[in-house]
């Protein structure tokens, strides 16, 4: 077998320069055109003070890679469920991490269409262990199922909330695009098989590098895109002018830093979401996570 190579990005580990701080957190950005602001947060802002709930909010799953857990999961989605978009009904979004590492020692790779003995439907054929779109679709199934199980773990299963896959050059990639594409294209089949609005997150440069250009057709066309990159509020309203991440998607949401927090932007031509249903609990499954590791953030 070939070795594989894998994109990792350098300072992996400590490059996060417009990553959340720990401690306390100012009020914010207060901008003179009266635009309404969110906040996005997660592991780094464990122990650390948050502002007032804001209008909207979206909270990180993981621990800064797939298949781990933000140990804040339960009490920072309890302060972005007083936002208020949470009080008019529509509960916070989550934002799950996304990595395709391949067969690599200690990390689990799939070596057939089936995770934890249910069967994966896969357009790209039979998985064989390799690093192949075709086992790529099914780890990213593996792995959104898995952060389905983690909000369910953390008192939050019957809620249906709008995800966002993270995709940052941070994590690991496969050099084939067409595998790392793959592998957003299984997730977001889960979770839209549970019902779930899906939407992507990251710059056009770092998606690019990553996927490649998305083919018409396949499920991650149309998604929403969450684009980070800005640097203020005047260029985060400016930024939702921007091309989407994915064919006949819209840009909804932008992002800029400020101080300790990202602040998000809600573009005007995407409403939010209508309040959601109640989805049917997912089944419970085990969780072999991988070692917490610290995140790339998107500056």
């Amino acid at each position: 077998m070939k070795a594989i190579r894998i994109l990792v990005a350098a300072c992996v580990l400590f490059a996060w320069q417009a990553s959340p701080a720990h401690g306390a957190v100012a009020a914010g950005p207060a901008p003179g055109d009266g635009a309404v602001l969110g906040n996005d947060i997660s592991w780094p802002q464990c122990g650390g003070g948050l502002p007032a709930p804001p209008a909207f909010a979206l909270v990180g799953v993981n621990g800064g890679r797939p298949d781990t857990v933000n140990p804040c999961l339960s009490a920072q989605l309890a302060w972005a469920d007083r936002t208020s978009d949470a009080a008019a009904g529509t509960p916070a979004a989550v934002y799950v991490n996304t990595a395709a590492t391949g067969p690599v020692e200690s990390l689990w790779w799939p070596a057939g269409n089936t995770y934890l003995g249910t069967d994966v439907g896969n357009p790209y054929g039979l998985c064989d262990g390799t690093a192949s779109p075709a086992c790529a679709y099914v780890h990213g199934y593996a792995m959104a199922f898995n952060d389905v199980v983690i909000l369910k773990d953390a008192g939050d299963g019957a809620v249906r909330r709008v995800w966002w896959l993270d995709v940052e050059t941070g994590n690991s990639w496969l050099w084939d695009k067409a595998a790392n594409a793959a592998e957003l294209e299984g997730m977001a089949a889960y979770l839209e098989s549970t019902g779930a609005e899906v939407g992507i997150y990251s710059t056009a440069y770092q998606f690019g590098e990553i996927a490649g250009g998305v083919t018409p057709g396949t499920n991650l066309s149309g998604l929403r895109s969450w684009l980070a990159g800005a640097e203020s509020t005047s260029t985060a309203q400016e930024l939702c002018g921007a091309a989407p991440l994915t064919p006949g998607g819209m840009v909804a949401l932008t992002q800029f830093t400020d101080g300790d927090l990202d602040y998000n932007y809600r573009c005007p031509a995407a409403p939010p979401p209508a309040a959601p249903l109640p989805p049917p609990p997912p089944e419970p499954a085990p969780l072999d996570a991988y070692a917490e590791m610290h995140a790339a953030q998107i500056s």
